[in-house]
C-alpha cells in the first residue's frame, strides 16, 4: 500500500468572517470555484460536524429514496458538500431549521454561483448567510511562509493543492481545465462544439484585463455573439471569470459600456496562454495584463474574505484617459494604477493625477506595482502588489 501523503492546511483569511456568521445564522453557504478550498475550510474549522459529499452518487440516491431518513442520519451539525447536485435538499433543511432555529446548524458548499444563490434564496431566505471563497491569496500564501517571485505567483496561481499538497502546477492546471472547465461548464451549457468553447476561453485569456467585444470574437470563434454572451455568463457564474464594470461619476451617464474581463485564477490564464515557467512569463508580451489580473483578483479576494461587497470598477473616458481599478468606498472613489514594472517612476502616476483633477471627491490614489512599497510619494501611495490586502483592509476602516 502506498503511504498517504500528509496534507498541509493553509489558514484562510475568511475564517474570522465565517466564524462570526456561524454564530448568527442557522445555515452558512460557502460558494466558490472548484478546488478553492471550500470543503477543506469547513472541515478544518468544524471537525466535529458530520460530513456528506453530494457529488457521491450513492449519497444522492439515499437522499432521493427517503429524504427525511437521510436527514435523521445526518442530523445537525452537518456539512453538505456541493449542494447544487441535490437542490431538493434545501427545502427539507428549511423545515428542520424552522423547527429548531439554532445558529451554526449546517454548512453548505457549492461551485456554481448563480445556481447555489438561487437555491438558497428560494428555500433558505433569511436563514443562510453567503460566503464567497476564491483560491489562495498572496496574503494567505505569505503568512504560510510561501514566498515566490512576482512571475512565480502568476504562473503558479493560488490553487490550494499546488501549495498545500505539492502537486505540480502544470499538472494541476491541466487537470483543472480539462476536468472542471471543460466537463462542468460543457454540462451546464450542453455545448456540442467543444473546440469552439476552448478557443473562446483562450481568446479571452489573450484579452485579459481588456474590454471584450463579443461581436468581434464571434467571428473568430465561429458562433453568434448571443451564444458567446451566454457562455460568458455561465463562466462568471462558475467563478472561472469575473467582469469589472466601468465607473461613472454621474449615475445617468456611462463613460464606456463594455466591462473588462478577468480570470479568478491567474494560474489558469498562464495555462491557457501556454506559459509554463516564471522566466517565460517575464518575457511574455502579456506580462502587464496578467499582472493586472493578479492585482485585481487580490482586491476581489480581500473584499470577499472580509465580508465586504466588492465595489470594484475601472475608469476610461472617451479621450482614452484610464485608471485600472477603482475602489468605491461610500461613493468616494479610490483610484488604483497597476504596473508590472519593478522600478518606480513618477510617470507611472500620470493617470492617477489626471483622474483626481477630474473627480474632485477622489481620495487616496494608489500605485500598485511589481516593486517595494515606498509609502506616500507626491500625494500617491506607492504600494507593492504584495500589500493589496492592506489596501483593501485600510479602505474598509475609512
Amino acid at each position: 500500500m502506498l503511504p498517504v501523503k500528509e496534507q498541509r492546511y493553509i489558514e484562510r483569511d475568511v475564517s474570522g468572517h465565517l466564524r462570526c456568521l456561524m454564530q448568527e445564522f442557522p445555515v452558512v453557504t460557502i460558494s466558490g470555484p472548484r478546488q478553492s478550498g471550500k470543503t477543506t475550510l469547513a472541515r478544518h474549522m468544524y471537525p466535529e460536524y458530520d460530513y456528506v459529499s453530494l457529488e457521491n452518487l450513492d449519497e444522492r440516491e439515499r437522499f432521493r429514496q427517503d429524504p427525511r431518513q437521510f436527514l435523521r442520519q445526518h442530523a445537525a451539525p452537518c456539512i453538505f458538500d456541493e449542494v447544487q447536485h441535490t437542490p431538493e435538499l434545501l427545502s427539507y433543511l428549511q423545515g428542520v431549521v424552522d423547527s429548531t432555529d439554532s445558529p451554526g446548524m449546517y454548512i453548505l458548499t457549492g461551485s456554481r454561483q448563480m445556481e447555489v444563490q438561487a437555491l438558497v434564496t428560494q428555500s433558505l431566505a433569511g436563514r443562510s448567510a453567503m460566503v464567497d471563497l476564491l483560491p489562495l491569496s498572496l496574503h494567505e500564501l505569505r503568512r504560510a511562509g510561501i514566498e515566490l517571485s512576482r512571475d512565480e505567483y502568476m504562473v503558479k496561481g493560488g490553487l490550494p493543492r499546488v501549495h498545500a499538497d505539492g502537486v505540480s502546477f502544470t499538472h494541476a492546471y491541466a487537470s483543472y481545465f480539462r476536468t472542471y472547465v471543460e466537463r462542468d461548464v460543457r454540462q451546464i451549457l450542453n455545448i456540442r462544439n467543444l473546440d469552439a468553447f476552448v478557443l473562446f476561453l483562450r481568446l479571452l485569456a489573450a484579452r485579459v484585463g481588456q474590454e471584450v467585444n463579443l461581436s468581434s470574437l464571434a467571428g473568430e470563434v465561429g458562433v453568434s455573439s448571443t451564444t458567446l454572451r451566454e457562455w460568458l455568463s455561465v463562466l462568471s457564474a462558475s467563478y472561472i471569470l469575473f467582469t469589472l464594470q466601468p465607473y461613472y461619476q454621474n449615475l445617468g451617464k456611462r463613460l464606456t459600456k463594455s466591462p473588462k474581463i478577468y480570470f479568478t485564477e491567474p494560474g489558469l490564464v498562464a495555462h491557457l496562454l501556454g506559459i509554463e515557467t516564471a522566466s517565460q512569463m517575464g518575457r511574455d508580451p502579456l506580462l502587464g495584463n496578467v499582472f493586472e489580473n493578479l492585482v485585481v483578483v487580490e482586491a476581489l479576494k480581500a473584499c470577499f474574505n472580509s465580508g465586504r461587497t466588492p465595489n470594484l470598477y475601472f475608469f476610461r473616458d472617451t479621450r482614452g484617459n484610464e485608471v485600472d481599478l477603482l475602489l468605491d468606498n461610500r461613493r468616494i472613489p479610490c483610484p488604483v494604477e497597476i504596473k508590472s514594472t519593478t522600478t518606480y517612476s513618477p510617470s507611472l502616476c500620470r493617470g492617477l493625477h489626471q483622474f483626481c483633477k477630474r473627480v474632485s471627491v477622489a481620495s487616496a490614489p494608489q500605485l500598485v506595482y511589481g516593486g517595494q512599497s515606498l509609502g506616500l510619494v507626491q500625494d500617491v501611495h506607492v504600494r507593492s502588489y504584495l500589500d493589496v490586502f492592506d489596501l483593501i483592509d485600510t479602505q474598509s476602516k475609512i
